[in-house]
């Protein structure tokens, strides 16, 4: 039985992630399990809104999906596919009109599955690999961008959080 109490990394490993990436899992699962309550029963209609010309909770949702695809990408030492780089080129628009928030969770949370599989396969010896970022090949490791990917939903998960209790508590004068 999962212990909601406790965040994340209190309840132990996670299963079938090497020791050295644990801290990685739990970054992750405990991006998803904020996310998901977070976002239940968040409105459409505020979900591309910009509170003082901030980042959109739909932006949010979008690019913490695709920012974990394209590090583990790296990670992986493929280069971007043409699907990824429109994904990118999108991340601030809704993919259609009709845009449910719960689309855009269940997207995240497929997203956060994929990456844990690919930690679970990922050899320790590998992590400090070189990798290379971008067009540019910048350079990184293996475990760089899985730290990263983990960090990055970190920060976005936060400014989130502020950017929805905000439109939540909106006035509707406002």
């Amino acid at each position: 039985m999962t212990d909601k109490k406790n965040e994340v990394w209190l309840r132990g490993p996670v299963d079938n992630i090497p020791a050295l990436l644990q801290p990685v899992a739990h970054a992750l699962l405990q991006a998803r399990e904020e996310v998901n309550a977070l976002m239940e029963d968040f409105p459409e209609i505020l979900l591309w809104e910009k509170p003082a010309g901030v980042a959109s909770p739909g932006f949010h949702l979008q690019h913490m999906k695709g920012v974990i695809d394209r590090l583990l990408t790296y990670a992986d030492d493929q280069m971007l596919n043409a699907d990824q780089l429109q994904y990118l080129k999108r991340e601030e628009q809704a993919p259609s009109p009709a845009c449910k928030t719960i689309e855009l969770v269940e997207q995240f949370n497929r997203q956060i599955d994929k990456a844990l599989a690919q930690l679970s396969a990922t050899d320790e010896a590998s992590l400090i690999s070189a990798r290379g970022v971008g067009r540019a090949q910048l350079p990184s490791t293996v475990l760089g961008l899985l730290v990263h990917a983990a960090e990055h939903t970190q920060r976005h998960l936060g400014q989130l959080l502020v950017t929805v209790r905000v439109l939540k508590n909106k006035p509707a004068n406002l």
